[in-house]
């Protein structure tokens, strides 16, 4: 499944309304072109039309992740998500998709607290948890990201699509260069033990020890 960046925003907008503001959805197209384009909890922040969000909202029902909605006394067409059923997810899976759809790369920590509006995580491990079960469906829907220079913590994105690269599997993270760099810090704090191992000698002698 690969969807469009446009088709993404507009799904991870749809679990989010449906979550956080349950009156409010289903959703017509002015509401999902307002909640696309929210300055808030959206990464990176966009600008898009109403036409670019039905184009979108299409995609996502030919590829069986929305739908239309005929209420009666509606004036507008609405449209909801049906992403636990088309993909099996329980709406705590559903709330970590969708941060990841909205936000980009999330670590846990950051997925349990920007997940919070949506459902509640008792700890780090439940949110861990969804994130292994989302690795591990049969096409997965996310995965860990190798950390980079600086960072504490690694970060888990999705694999819905969009226009990001794919990131690197802690399996396929250690290259020939990094295993050059830990023998050249192995190599460094060798020397560094030598040194010391002088040092002692050298004390050793000059005090008349003998140990």
């Amino acid at each position: 499944m690969q969807l469009s960046s446009i088709e993404i925003r507009v799904l991870g907008c749809l679990i989010e309304k449906e979550m956080t503001t349950p009156d409010y959805y289903p959703m017509t197209v002015n509401a999902l072109q307002a909640a696309c384009n929210q300055k808030s909890n959206r990464s990176p922040v966009v600008d898009y039309t109403e036409v670019d969000v039905v184009q979108a909202v299409d995609g996502l029902r030919e590829q069986g992740l929305a739908r239309t909605v005929h209420g009666k006394g509606d004036r507008a067409l609405k449209y909801r998500h049906v992403v636990t059923e088309a993909l099996g997810l329980s709406n705590q899976q559903a709330a970590v998709l969708a941060v990841l759809l909205l936000r980009g790369p999330q670590t846990v920590g950051e997925i349990r607290t920007r997940t919070g509006r949506y459902v509640e995580f008792v700890s780090l491990a439940d949110v861990a948890e969804q994130l292994r079960h989302l690795q591990e469906t049969e096409a997965p829907l996310v995965e860990m990201l190798v950390r980079r220079p600086g960072e504490k913590e690694s970060r888990f994105r999705h694999l819905l699509g969009g226009d990001g690269s794919p990131g690197v599997s802690p399996a396929a993270s250690v290259t020939p260069a990094a295993e050059q760099g830990d023998d050249e810090r192995v190599a460094e704090l060798e020397r560094e033990l030598a040194l010391l191992r002088d040092r002692v000698a050298r004390m050793e002698r000059e005090l008349g020890l003998d140990l």
